[in-house]
């Protein structure tokens, strides 16, 4: 059974920032100086080790940002939004949270950046600010996104237990429409038993009582690598009830002839192998194709059921070429070196 650390909601604000600074809590707690370089780098762009208290919704009497990342010698505030709807008197009220802090630092967080026209704006009135209250507040926006990969920088699988929950963490962004682009996101999951099969069918199935998250591509992994990948096309809810396949369409257009038949036949092999898809609701994930490749994983540890990969960002392009293309484009190569 898969562990979520973070819990499943409708996207509401304070929801995300919680789940959010809990996830930096858990980096801190378990290595401080990996926070810490991890923040430097995105954030602070100073080398700083204080000691650090995570606070949400703080308030004073003009202004109650979303959470507050604090330590005598600097404070980060945070104003996290969903669909950009910053506010610049909400965001030049959260100014008054900072006193003699040593660095100060606004923390914008959104899916994607703030649009321009309004970081410009408000740009002028924090210069604004800061040169009537001689401060130097910093004003730093990024988006969940650019969090994953700060995070992904310095975290790696030795960190086994962190680096299950950021993977849960970035499943959870992913499930509550956090990161754009969701249908440019590869998800490897193990397939041993039934890795033929997955290929013959062109389908990857999962018992429905697990869930899923929404994203675009699933790569198969057995014996250390990814071993083919596939676009969804998709999803299909499928159980037998009174002898007869009783399916829904969950993403997706329905399912034609050709595919029923082979949710009938991944049935019918399941047997073979000790599962029970026939008395057991199960999630099919149709491709287009399964295409083969070898996409290593170079270091000793095994892959705890799956791994999420940003394709943008592994193959440094926002519009990504054909499944083929893709699987060319990784074969032979290892993990370690595309991320």
């Amino acid at each position: 059974m898969k562990i979520h650390y973070f819990q499943r909601y409708h996207s509401k604000e304070n929801v995300d920032t919680a789940n959010t600074m809990l996830m930096l809590s858990r980096l801190y707690n378990y290595n401080p100086d990996k926070f810490f370089l991890m923040l430097n780098n995105l954030i602070l762009k100073e080398n700083s080790t204080p000691e650090l208290s995570f606070e949400l919704q703080s308030s004073n009497n003009k202004s109650v940002p979303d959470a507050v990342i604090s330590q005598q010698s600097f404070k980060v505030v945070v104003e996290t939004k969903l669909y950009n709807e910053f506010d610049l008197n909400q965001l030049l009220n959260h100014l008054t949270k900072f006193n003699n802090e040593e660095i100060k630092v606004l923390l914008t967080l959104d899916p994607k950046p703030m649009k321009k026209d309004f970081y410009d704006r408000f740009q002028v009135k924090l210069d604004e600010y800061n040169q009537e209250n001689k401060m130097a507040i910093k004003h730093i926006n990024i988006t969940f996104n650019d969090l994953i990969k700060a995070m992904e920088d310095i975290i790696d699988e030795r960190d086994t237990d962190i680096f299950a929950i950021l993977e849960d963490f970035k499943d959870y962004c992913l499930y509550e429409d956090l990161l754009p682009d969701k249908d440019k996101w590869l998800r490897a999951i193990t397939s041993g038993t039934t890795f033929e099969d997955n290929i013959d069918l062109n389908m990857y199935y999962d018992q429905s009582s697990r869930g899923f998250t929404d994203h675009g591509y699933i790569g198969l992994y057995k014996d250390k690598r990814i071993s083919a990948i596939g676009k969804i096309k998709k999803i299909i809810k499928a159980v037998y009830k009174d002898d007869k396949l009783v399916y829904s369409t969950v993403e997706g257009e329905d399912p034609l002839p050709n595919e029923i038949e082979n949710i009938e036949e991944a049935i019918k092999r399941s047997s073979n192998y000790g599962y029970d898809l026939r008395n057991i609701e199960h999630n099919y994930f149709i491709v287009d194709n399964f295409v083969r490749t070898n996409f290593i994983k170079a270091s000793k540890y095994p892959l705890f059921r799956t791994k999420l990969f940003n394709l943008t960002d592994i193959l440094k392009t926002d519009k990504l070429p054909s499944t083929e293309e893709i699987a060319k484009i990784l074969d032979g190569k290892t993990w370690e070196e595309m991320l």
